[in-house]
């Protein structure tokens, strides 16, 4: 996300930041010059990287040379546009950036290949006297060296909205879609303080996506064992075709269009789902669980599969433009072996097998995900107000 804004806001506005996701069809010509750009910013991220390295090796300092240096020995990088070029440079200096400051949540980078790293782009628009470099007509986008490429919007941008960049990327299936973001000034929403009776605590379930402290339950259908049946249907007929025919190539093309289309199908419920908990509550607790340990401790099933990470941060920026607080509680509490009525936090762990639990000291019988849930918001509740107590304080 651009760290400074060209817009200029009045009193008690803010930035937002809003991205329109269309699909592109471009020309023959114009997807031969999309390859030829996905391989260049390959080409300059994995050589910047490695003059970065030696550079550092011998100098023991860290420098990273601009894109301009590689263009006298590799002459086919002034074919395409500079400034994806120039956006390469910059997202490898922020990827040292938070290398530097937190190396325990961020790695170092890597170099990039071409058959497991995206297929992308990006391009900054800039506005001259003769006009801006990016812009969009009624059914297509204007981008530098490419002119003019067809596309489908989902929607048009609203008054006032400033293009300010765009991402072009390539699928596993062969499609191109561009992410378009725009900028404008919105009023600062008010700050909306938390009660008990307007928040809501969520507990990640596998069986259920989530559990509410109140019981209710998401029960996201599970796309993938849905399509398991078609998928293990194209995997036997790629185990009988030979590999490079065109009909192996064409059953590759229909497995990717398969994984795809479960893919969309869980961001739309995801998207959904989020917007609608934003909407009706006030603030939002959750725990902040690893997914991957998740994953690796849980046997039967895939916790990566769900996309509650995905969740977690939709319903984050979609609170915070509310003015509405998403309340992160650790991972470590106890919330799932702690009576929400007494409590007594218990010494043994309750096992993902035992659906409920009687605490042994008030006699009450424990729904374990929802316990869990209740848990989950008054631990949320007492971090926000002691946090808020503690801000005022200082």
């Amino acid at each position: 996300m651009p760290r400074k804004s060209k817009i200029p806001c009045g009193d008690g506005q803010v930035v937002q930041y809003n991205t329109i996701k269309a699909r592109l069809y471009p020309t023959e010509v114009q997807a031969e010059l999309f390859e030829n750009t996905f391989g260049c910013c390959r080409y300059i991220w994995n050589h910047m990287l490695a003059d970065q390295q030696r550079f550092y090796l011998e100098t023991d300092k860290h420098f990273i040379p601009t894109p301009a240096k590689y263009k006298k020995e590799a002459p086919f990088l002034k074919e395409v546009d500079n400034q994806a070029l120039i956006q390469e440079h910059n997202k490898l200096s922020q990827a040292f950036r938070v290398f530097f400051k937190d190396p325990s949540h961020f790695g170092y980078p890597n170099f990039k290949r071409k058959k497991t790293d995206r297929d992308s782009f990006t391009a900054c628009n800039h506005v001259f006297e003769s006009g801006p470099t990016i812009y969009i007509t009624k059914d297509g986008i204007r981008m530098t060296k490419a002119g003019i490429v067809r596309a489908k919007f989902p929607r048009r941008p609203r008054n006032g909205w400033k293009l300010r960049r765009i991402t072009v990327e390539k699928t596993r299936s062969g499609k191109y879609y561009c992410y378009i973001l725009y900028e404008c000034c919105v009023k600062a929403p008010e700050t909306v303080i938390p009660m008990a009776e307007t928040t809501l605590g969520l507990k990640y379930s596998m069986p259920h996506f989530y559990v509410a402290d109140n019981g209710a339950m998401a029960d996201a259908p599970h796309w993938l064992k849905q399509s398991q049946e078609k998928l293990a249907k194209v995997q036997r007929q790629l185990n009988r075709m030979q590999p490079g025919s065109q009909n192996y190539q064409e059953a590759v093309q229909k497995y990717r269009e398969l994984h795809e289309h479960i893919a969309n199908q869980r961001r739309d419920f995801i998207h959904k789902e989020s917007r609608r908990i934003a909407n009706a509550w006030d603030a939002v607790c959750v725990r902040g669980d690893s997914m991957s340990e998740i994953s690796q401790l849980v046997k039967r099933g895939n916790a990566l599969e769900a996309g509650f990470g995905t969740f977690r941060e939709c319903l984050r920026y979609k609170l915070a433009r509310q003015g509405k607080p998403l309340i992160v509680v650790d991972r470590y509490t106890p919330t799932t072996r702690t009576c929400a009525v007494c409590g007594l936090v218990r010494d043994d762990e309750v096992s993902y097998r035992h659906r409920s639990w009687r605490c042994p000291k008030c006699g009450t019988v424990h729904n374990r995900e929802v316990n869990a849930a209740k848990n989950v918001k008054a631990q949320g509740l007492d971090q926000y107000f002691g946090y808020q107590e503690w801000r005022e304080s200082a």
